[in-house]
């Protein structure tokens, strides 16, 4: 199971990676909207300033913290629909 999700989390990277900047700024409003984009944006610059020499590992912390608040965000998603079929 894990080798499947660094398999999507591979070619997530690569697809926003070769996105237009267009683009790429159109899926962050549609999916998270501008004021999350806007608090992580704040929250990762607090971070980075506040160890700069730790930016590496600050940088991938962030990154799993955005797996993890999406793992909760679809188990709090499904967690209702559960309910409702019992």
């Amino acid at each position: 199971m894990a080798s499947v999700k660094k398999g999507h989390a591979v070619d997530f990277i690569n697809r926003i990676r070769t996105m237009e900047s267009a683009d790429l700024n159109a899926l962050i409003v549609r999916e998270a909207g501008e004021e999350l984009a806007q608090f992580f944006l704040s929250y990762s610059a607090s971070l980075i300033s506040r160890d700069p020499e730790r930016a590496i590992e600050n940088t991938s912390s962030l990154m799993l913290m955005g797996y993890l608040i999406r793992a909760a965000e679809e188990r709090r998603a499904a967690a209702p629909r559960a309910s409702a079929l019992a």
